[in-house]
């Protein structure tokens, strides 16, 4: 079974399903976060799946990964500075309290 394309993408689906699962349900900005971290991770499976699976990709599929891995280096930098201070703003990680900053 590990020898199969579908067992990567099932394994890859299913961690995008917790993912966004995590990022909809949770209200914790860091949760939040993680979760878009976890989608991430998934996409770079199913992305190196795909260049080991398909001859006509070649290496392309891990260059691919780790640009994805680049974004989401640079996305979790940004994301965590913006969410250190809007805590130390407001004293709450949660995004419920975010949209009172207007004022």
């Amino acid at each position: 079974m590990s020898d199969s394309l579908d067992a990567y993408l099932v394994l890859s689906g299913l961690l995008f399903a917790i993912g966004s699962f995590g990022f909809l349900a949770r209200r914790n900005a860091i949760s939040m976060l993680m979760s878009i971290e976890l989608m991430l991770n998934a996409v770079n499976l199913a992305i190196v799946a795909f260049g080991a699976f398909i001859p006509a990709l070649g290496g392309q599929g891990s260059v691919i990964a780790l640009i994805v891995i680049a974004a989401a280096a640079a996305e979790a930098t940004v994301g965590l500075a913006i969410v250190i201070a809007i805590f130390r703003n407001k004293k709450t990680p949660l995004v419920d309290e975010y949209d009172s900053m207007r004022q």
